[in-house]
Formats: structure tokens, sequence, C-alpha cells
């Protein structure tokens, strides 16, 4: 056990020393997928946009929810965001196998260079969902800087959660597929665009969807003011599982993925 611990520690550490690199990949990535287009990685923003106008014009009329536009506009930028880690994260290594083939990089700067691509793409999508917070009156008090905590406990869990989902998805190529359905399903069953009320159906999805958790962290203390005290709690503890199991997994089986895909 002391040998796979070491050995997935030293693989992350590696991994982080060689921060150029998949700095340097993951922007290269972005810049190659809008190459030749009119308007580059903005369309990241547009579609953004394009994605919050409707839910909002669709579902905005009669909530609850007092400031229906921030209220989606944040659910939808997190959920994005935890949305593409998983369902490319499932894929990794087998998108990557010529590489890990044919290098002996590290496995985690594939992990750190997914990472990167998300958060780049979250960025724009990002400078929305602030424009649409202060086009709206949500202004910026300190109840923000629980905010940008929870954005930076998010950040940090999602390397885990990808090592989690990219050794799983090279042994079980299915899983792919079972994964993707689940999270176009997943986004219904989340509290991005419909608001928790009472104890009924949506109460239950509210409280054990993992994925509540982490938008509210975010969500809760910009819309509301609130300091969600045990939606950080839970997402503490998943983050921790996560990391305790990607370890595990990173050590045990890294050796092995090369012969699997």
């Amino acid at each position: 056990m002391g040998r796979t611990i070491s050995a997935a520690i030293d693989d992350i550490l590696t991994g982080l020393r060689m921060r150029r690199v998949w700095i340097a990949l993951a922007s290269e990535d972005i810049g190659d997928q809008h190459r030749r287009t009119a308007l580059g990685p903005l369309w990241l923003l547009l579609n953004y946009l394009i994605y919050v106008g409707t839910f909002v014009l669709i579902f905005g009329l009669g909530s609850p929810e007092h400031n229906f536009p921030a209220y989606v506009a944040i659910g939808m930028l997190i959920w994005l965001f935890l949305q593409e880690v998983v369902i490319l994260g499932v894929t990794l290594f087998n998108r990557e196998e010529n590489f890990i083939q044919g290098t002996t990089l590290p496995l985690s700067v594939y992990v750190f260079r997914l990472t990167m691509q998300s958060l780049i793409r979250t960025g724009y999508a990002a400078l929305g969902c602030v424009a649409i917070l202060f086009l709206t009156g949500t202004m910026p008090d300190a109840s923000w800087l629980w905010s940008l905590l929870a954005i930076v406990q998010i950040i940090l869990t999602i390397p885990a959660l990808i090592i989690v989902c990219a050794v799983a998805g090279a042994f079980f190529p299915d899983l792919q597929f079972i994964v993707s359905n689940l999270m176009r399903v997943g986004m219904f069953l989340t509290p991005i665009f419909w608001v928790h009320a009472g104890d009924d159906i949506r109460g239950r999805l509210y409280h054990w969807n993992p994925f509540t958790h982490f938008i509210e962290i975010v969500r809760l203390p910009v819309t509301e003011g609130q300091v969600p005290v045990l939606s950080f709690a839970i997402c503490l503890l998943i983050a921790a599982a996560l990391w305790i199991s990607a370890i595990f997994l990173l050590g045990k089986f890294r050796k092995q993925i090369v012969f699997v895909l």
C-alpha cells in the first residue's frame, strides 16, 4: 500500500512540475478547436449566453426565485464545468492512447491538461456569467469571497475526479456511454433552473444530489448572501473521498493502463 501511495504522489508531483507542458498543450487545444472560425474562442461565451438565455426565457416565468437569471447563470456555469470534466474524463486515457503508449510522461500530465482545458473554456463562460449578474443588479459584496473560496475548492477537487473517471473508463470502455447518458439526465435532476421548495421529490433530489452542493457553495453566497456550511462540508467530504480513491487507483493501475488501451 505504501508503494502504491508513493507512486501516485510521485506521478502527481512530477506532473505539477511539468506545468508548462500541460498549460501549453491545453492552450493549444483551445486554439485548434476554434481555428479559422469568425469568433474564435468567443464561441464559448456565446454558446453559454444562448444556453442560459433559453432556460431563463422558458422556465423564468412564475419562478419563485427573485433573481432567476442570476440563479440560472451560476448554476449553469458550474454544471457545464462539472459535466464536461466528467464526460471527457471518462475517455481521457483512451483519447491520449498514442501519447501514453509513445511517451513516458506521467499520467497526471494528461489529467492536468484536461483540467486546464476545462478551466479555460469555463473562463469564457464566466465572463458571461459575471455580465448577467451585473445586468440583473447583483452587485459584489463580502459574501462573494465565499463563492471564490468555493471555486478554489472545486478546482482542487477536479484532478481527483478526472483520475477516478479516467482510470475507470480505461478499464470499462462502455462507461463512457453510461456516464454520458446519466449526465444528460442529471442536468434535469440538478437544481440548475428549478428551485427547491418543500420536502417533495424535488426536495429529495436537492439534498441527495452531490452536484447540488457544488453548485450551491458558489451560488448561495452570491444570490442570497448566505454561507451554505452544510454544502461546504459535504463538498469537502466528497473531495477527500475522491482524492483517496484517485491516489489509490493511480498508484495501483498506473503501469497497467498502457496495456488496456
